[in-house]
């Protein structure tokens, strides 16, 4: 083969393998997003990385050939207040097609008002759907000792923010774990965050709710 035609065979492979890499890059690019703002619960805490729900949620999406890309922007430790804050530029970055809000557990370890969780998760699902996504409202609950009044009344505020919003509802992340009578062998030490073995359960509780907006 001459110089002439191995540089153009080179030239014409080089283009070809550029193109299809633009093309996995601008697929990837308009796939439609998933937006998780959540706290430990969603963010792998203690857990091997890809063995977290959120996680498991892409491996779903993918064996079943949904084109959807999730974006965890959970935060161990996160509040309400601290999701509201930052969910703007993650709006803007993401452009996300759903949000998954799962916050609030944090803001009951703090004793922080009701009325102010409720607010900012009200003020955060208005702000994704302004943005043009579909919201899911991911509730959680208190254990007994936190008294039957607030934690009934815990638990209330996330139906309560869905139905105002409009939004998809997972009435409780740890169904399923939590209220089970070996609930102590599917928690890490702290008795707060699930083992692995625990996040395929979280996942199936958020299924039915984020399904439909797929």
């Amino acid at each position: 083969m001459s110089g002439l035609r191995r540089r153009a065979v080179v030239a014409h492979f080089s283009l070809g393998v550029l193109a299809g890499w633009s093309s996995g890059v601008a697929a990837a690019a308009e796939a439609p997003v998933i937006l998780v703002v959540g706290d430990s619960l969603s963010a792998e805490y203690g857990l091997k990385a890809g063995d977290g729900w959120v996680a498991l949620l892409q491996a779903r999406l993918a064996a079943l050939k949904k084109p959807h890309r999730v974006v965890n922007a959970s935060i161990s430790g996160d509040t309400t207040a601290g999701g509201r804050s930052r969910l703007p530029a993650a709006l803007r970055t993401h452009k996300p097609a759903v949000v998954v809000i799962e916050l609030g557990g944090n803001d009951a370890l703090r004793g922080l008002p009701l009325a102010t969780t409720r607010d900012n998760l009200l003020a955060m699902a208005q702000a994704a759907q302004a943005a043009g996504a579909k919201v899911v409202v991911v509730g959680m609950q208190v254990p007994p000792n936190y008294g039957s009044s607030y934690a009934r009344d815990f638990e209330g505020l996330f139906a309560d923010v869905a139905k105002q919003a409009r939004a998809g509802l997972v009435p409780f992340l740890l169904k399923g774990v939590a209220e089970r009578a070996d609930a102590m062998d599917w928690f890490q030490p702290d008795r707060i965050h699930p083992l692995a073995k625990a996040h395929p359960l979280m996942l199936d509780n958020v299924w039915p709710a984020l399904k439909p907006l797929l």
